[in-house]
């Protein structure tokens, strides 16, 4: 029962973290991170991501325009891109790492306690990986509903709000957290217990070294 359970632990961890270092990846380069719906012109809306900024029109599509300057960004856009790229190294990391410490995998076969510590260094990775892309979405998020609220900006002034962006990086902050666990506690269970071996096999002992001393003639 504790090996299926540690099976089925090992391969739903790695599927949740797959798609959520997906959705990271997607969270990097998608443009929703901010919406901004004018009043004065309903048929535009803006959008503002990492690297750009686009306006949807009704009629004439997308169109998106790359930022010129890293340096002009504001800090938590900036920092979001390092947080970002961090968060898929060591997602990638992580997957690979914990791949190879997967129990149905014949490389290492034989070696339970590297494929342990494999598997444990993975989660943490996976875990890494989901702290650094709840920052930079959380940070935004706080950042946007910090102008939103701004007093001193007078009313006509339109405001960003949440784009789609920082929903998918949430799911994806979440999928890795949730992967890395599980990741972490199939690595917490063992196959076979050592003290259940050593048990048995004193158990199956004594009845063959008293069967053997039946069968042996006396010696006079």
């Amino acid at each position: 029962m504790a090996l299926v359970f540690r099976t089925m632990a090992q391969l739903v961890g790695l599927s949740l973290s797959l798609l959520g270092w997906i959705l990271s990846c997607l969270t990097t380069y998608l443009p929703q991170w901010k919406n901004l719906n004018l009043d004065l012109n309903e048929m535009e809306n803006w959008t503002m991501g990492l690297w750009q900024t686009c306006v949807v029109q009704d009629e004439g599509g997308m169109q998106c325009k790359d930022f010129d300057s890293f340096l002009a960004l504001p800090a938590e856009l900036r920092i979001s891109r390092i947080l970002m790229f961090l968060s898929n190294g060591f997602g990638v990391l992580g997957l690979l790492t914990s791949g190879f410490g997967l129990d149905c995998l014949r490389i290492g076969e034989g070696q339970g306690e590297l494929k342990k510590r494999l598997m444990i260094l993975g989660g943490i990775l996976l875990w890494l990986s989901a702290i650094t892309a709840l920052i930079p979405v959380s940070w935004v998020a706080h950042i946007t509903v910090q102008e939103f609220w701004d007093e001193t900006i007078p009313d006509i002034v339109p405001r960003w709000e949440f784009g789609e962006a920082l929903f998918v990086g949430w799911f994806a902050g979440f999928f890795l957290i949730i992967g890395g666990s599980l990741l972490n506690c199939a690595a917490c269970f063992t196959q076979i217990s050592p003290s259940f071996d050593h048990y048995t096999v004193t158990e199956l002992q004594d009845p063959i070294q008293s069967l053997e001393m039946k069968n042996t003639p006396l010696k006079i």
